[in-house]
Formats: structure tokens, C-alpha cells, sequence
């Protein structure tokens, strides 16, 4: 069994890499200071709470469990505050990924896999599917904080520390029921949540809580796309992990320091996805509003995985069906409504 510590481990994606390496035998480490993150979310790992820039504290955690590699997930996610907030994901995604990785080194945790985000490619002019040979071009703080940050990874190579970026966009889907394990933000602004609780019958006191009182919006339909609306590329967060899982596997079999995209391949604009989960939810009826463009947000973003099949072995398996599916399953448990509704008091407490 190998201990790996997780960074961001309670949140959507690092609890689910927390529960997968779990089931492949190895033993999680989770770090988070639980800023946007979920305690119950930790389940499937040992939990040191703290922050990825307090370097005593990582020292002191992997002094303690002294794991073999590192899974980096701790960062802020929104493009939309990333535009209106550049310093904040800076300072998170950036600069404190930074000491974490020169962290990391000085305690001899020198494998790591770095989860980053195909919006560093930025606006690519229509190319499809995105390679990792593409030019990085980032149009908003967001993209260009994970840029830097893989930048400055790579940089520790040449003394030993070994790693693998991976880059994908929208991840969405749950774990199995069993596993109780989902994303819960607040607000909500991914696309498939804000679709989905539209679409099963979502108490209105939630959709307030989250953001949705408002129905869903489709953001910008005169984009140069086929039907005018953006299109991405959906990736399962289940396949997502076994990705990860394949290339901490790749790095502890002395793999070298890489860059592979995770993605189906197939880009999906906003109007598609509304009309498969109009299909898969059984809601013929629903018509979304439509409002102007998010700043920061590229026409076309989908990220090819030729690379990742041929080097690690890796592709998806869950169709857009288990996405939505799986998201609705999720959205409508009472775990997740719990969490949202203590999250939403949180933050009223504190602003008492």
C-alpha cells in the first residue's frame, strides 16, 4: 500500500481521487483548511487540516505520513471571479501551489500529479480537438494561474521532482450512491448542476440557497458554433480519477514528467447538453433562458486525450447519459441538500 497525499482533498474532485485510490489499495493523505471544502467529504483518507501555503504545516504532514506522492487539487475554480478577483487566484492557485510544490521537494515528495484545467490553452481559433502540443494562451486569471503553476512545477525537474499536469474542463457525474460523495457549491455556476436541479423538481428554498432561483440561463447564444451557443468537452468524474490514478501509477513506475489532456474527445455545445438531460430527465417541456456572454469564456474548449490513451492506457467509459444521470442522483440526496443549506448559514453567521 502507498500513501499519497492529496491536496484539496475535501473537495469535489480530490474527495472522488480519495475514494478511487482507496479502492485500489492505496492510503490517502487528505490536506484541505475546508475554505470551500466539505469534512464529510474526507472519508476515504486520513485528514490533516491546514493550508497548502503553510509550509511548516505540509512539512509537518509529510514528516508524519511519509508518502511516497502528491495529488494537487487545492485551488479556486469560478472563471467568473477569477475576472472580477485576479489576486485571490493568484495567490491560491499560484503562489501558494508554489511553496506546496518546493514544500513537497525539500521533504523528498518528488512524484506528483498536478490537477490543472484546459482553459490554459485560452481562445484556439476552432481547433479541435485541443493537443497538448497546442500553444497556451489563457484569456482569464483563472486559466493563467494554473499556467504559471504548472510552468513552475516543471521547473523543480531538473532536481528530481517528477510530475504529471493533466488538463481537462468540465468534469461533472458522482461516485456510486454507496460511496456519498458529490459537489456542493455554493454559489453553484457549473453548467450540468445549475441544468440538472432545474429539472428534478429542487425545493425553491435550495435554489435560492445555491443561486438558481433564477431558472437556468444559457450564457451567450451568438457564439461562432453551429447552434451559437459554447461548447466543451464533459468528462465523468469517475473516468477523470482513473486518469489520475493511471498517472500516479505511470510516475511510480519512473515515468517522466508530463503534460496529457483528459477529455472524450467530443465537444458538446450548452443547447446539446439541455436537450440530453431534457431526454434523460424526462423533461420535454423545459426551455432555458438565454443571456449575453460570461467574460472569459472561449467559443470552443475541447480537449483531446490521444496522448493519455497511448501512454497511459486511459479513456472514458461513462457516456453523457451517466453524467446527467449520476449528477441528478446526487442533487437529490439529502446529503448534499444538508450541506448546501449549513453551507448557506455559514456564511450568513459570518456576516453577522
Amino acid at each position: 500500500m502507498s500513501t499519497v497525499l492529496i491536496s484539496g482533498g475535501a473537495g469535489y474532485i480530490g474527495s472522488h481521487a480519495a475514494y478511487v485510490l482507496k479502492l485500489a489499495g492505496h492510503e490517502p493523505v487528505i490536506i484541505d483548511n475546508l475554505a470551500t471544502g466539505n469534512a464529510w467529504a474526507t472519508a476515504f483518507g486520513l485528514f490533516e487540516q491546514g493550508d497548502i501555503g503553510d509550509s511548516d504545516f505540509v512539512r509537518g504532514v509529510c514528516e508524519k505520513y511519509r508518502p511516497v506522492a502528491a495529488m494537487h487539487f487545492a485551488a479556486f475554480i469560478e472563471v467568473g471571479e477569477s475576472v472580477n478577483n485576479p489576486a485571490k487566484y493568484f495567490e491560491n492557485n499560484r503562489d501558494k501551489a508554489v511553496r506546496f510544490f518546493q514544500t513537497l521537494h525539500r521533504c523528498g515528495v518528488n512524484k506528483t500529479v498536478f490537477s490543472s484545467t484546459a482553459a490554459v490553452y485560452g481562445e484556439v481559433g476552432g481547433e479541435e480537438p485541443i493537443a497538448e502540443t497546442t500553444p497556451t494562451k489563457p484569456i482569464n486569471p483563472y486559466g493563467q494561474s494554473k499556467l504559471d503553476a504548472e510552468q513552475a512545477l516543471r521547473t523543480l525537474d531538473p532536481d528530481g521532482m517528477r510530475s504529471v499536469t493533466l488538463r481537462y474542463f468540465n468534469v461533472a457525474g458522482a461516485a456510486p450512491v454507496r460511496a456519498k460523495l458529490g459537489e456542493a457549491h455554493v454559489p453553484e455556476s457549473h453548467l450540468i448542476p445549475r441544468l440538472v436541479m432545474q429539472l428534478i423538481d429542487t425545493p425553491p428554498s435550495l435554489l435560492v440557497a445555491v443561486g438558481l432561483q433564477g431558472g437556468f440561463t444559457v450564457y451567450g447564444d451568438d457564439y461562432p458554433t453551429p447552434d451559437g451557443t459554447a461548447i466543451r468537452d464533459y468528462v465523468h468524474i469517475i473516468d477523470l480519477i482513473d486518469g489520475h490514478v493511471r498517472a500516479l501509477e505511470y510516475l511510480l513506475s519512473d515515468g517522466e514528467t508530463n503534460i496529457f489532456n483528459l477529455g472524450s474527445g467530443t465537444g458538446y455545445s450548452v443547447n446539446e447538453i439541455v436537450e440530453a438531460a431534457r431526454k434523460a430527465l424526462d423533461r420535454p417541456d423545459f426551455l432555458p433562458d438565454i443571456a449575453p456572454r460570461r467574460g472569459g469564456d472561449p467559443a470552443v474548449l475541447v480537449a483531446g486525450s490521444q496522448k493519455a490513451r497511448d501512454v497511459l492506457g486511459w479513456s472514458p467509459s461513462h457516456s453523457l447519459a451517466d453524467i446527467l444521470g449520476d449528477a441528478a442522483t446526487w442533487h437529490r440526496s439529502a446529503l448534499y441538500q444538508a450541506t448546501v443549506l449549513a453551507k448557506v448559514r455559514s456564511k450568513e453567521t459570518a456576516v453577522k
